[in-house]
C-alpha cells in the first residue's frame, strides 16, 4: 500500500479471527518495524512474541490473573488523570466503543467483562510482549513507543491487523514470570494481531482525530 493508505486504515482491532500470520509476513513486518529510529540508535526494544500453543497458554494464564482482581501495578505509571479535551475525547471513545456492542452507559458488569476481553487477547493469534532495558528510562520508552507505531503500520502493509495494549502492562511482574524475562526488562506494551474479523460489530466505528491546527502551533 502507498504510505497515505497505511496510516488511513491502520485501525484498533478488538476482534480477531483465529488464523495465524504466516511466518514470511511476520519476518517483513519485523524487519521493517527494526528501521524503527532510536535515541543515540540504542534500539531498546525486544519482543517475546507468541505462537500457536504458546499465544493459548498465555491467554488463559493472563486472563485468569486478572480475573482475580489483581491490583494493576505496571512498570510505567499509568496516566494520573484525563483532564479537559483528553477526558472528553476517552469518554467518546468509550461511548464508541460500548454502543457498537449494545453495552448501556450503566451497565457496568457487561462493560467490566468487555474490559477483561483484553486479557483474553481479543482472540488473536499472537502478542508481542515489548520491553525496554530498565537503565535507559524515558528514552528507551519513548523509542519503545515508536517502534510499536512502525510496527502496526508495517502490519497494515501487508494486511495485518493489530492493537496495542497498554492493559497487558497491568501486571509486568506476572508477565516477565510467565516468558522468564529478566527483571531488568520493563513492560511497555503488548501488541496483539493477526487477521481482524472485519464484520463484527466492535468494528463498526472509527475514533475521530482532531484538526491539525489543535495540535500545531507554527512560529514564524
Amino acid at each position: 500500500m502507498d504510505f497515505d493508505t497505511v496510516v488511513r486504515e491502520r485501525y484498533s482491532a478488538r476482534m480477531f479471527k483465529p488464523d495465524p500470520v504466516p511466518g514470511e509476513t511476520l519476518a517483513r513486518i519485523l524487519e521493517l518495524a527494526q528501521h524503527t529510529p532510536s535515541w543515540c540508535n540504542c534500539q531498546p526494544w525486544q519482543l517475546t512474541i507468541t505462537r500457536g500453543a504458546a499465544t493459548q497458554r498465555f491467554r488463559d494464564a493472563i486472563f485468569a490473573h486478572a480475573h482475580t482482581g489483581a491490583k494493576p501495578a505496571p512498570d510505567f505509571s499509568f496516566p494520573a488523570a484525563y483532564l479537559g479535551e483528553y477526558r472528553e475525547r476517552r469518554k467518546i471513545c468509550g461511548l464508541q466503543l460500548y454502543q457498537s456492542l449494545g453495552i448501556e452507559r450503566d451497565d457496568r458488569g457487561r462493560a467490566g467483562e468487555q474490559a477483561l476481553e483484553n486479557f483474553r487477547l481479543f482472540g488473536a493469534p499472537h502478542v508481542a510482549i515489548v520491553t525496554t532495558d530498565e537503565a535507559l528510562g524515558i528514552y528507551g520508552l519513548l523509542d519503545c513507543g515508536l517502534y510499536v507505531q512502525t510496527f502496526m503500520l508495517a502490519a497494515r502493509n501487508f494486511g495485518v491487523d493489530s492493537i496495542a495494549q497498554a492493559a497487558l502492562a497491568s501486571y509486568p511482574d506476572f508477565v516477565r514470570e510467565h516468558f522468564s524475562l529478566p527483571a531488568n526488562r520493563k513492560l511497555v506494551c503488548g501488541i496483539s494481531f493477526g487477521y481482524a474479523a472485519a464484520d463484527h460489530p466492535i468494528h463498526s466505528y472509527r475514533t475521530e482525530r482532531a484538526a491539525v491546527g489543535d495540535a500545531v502551533t507554527f512560529v514564524d
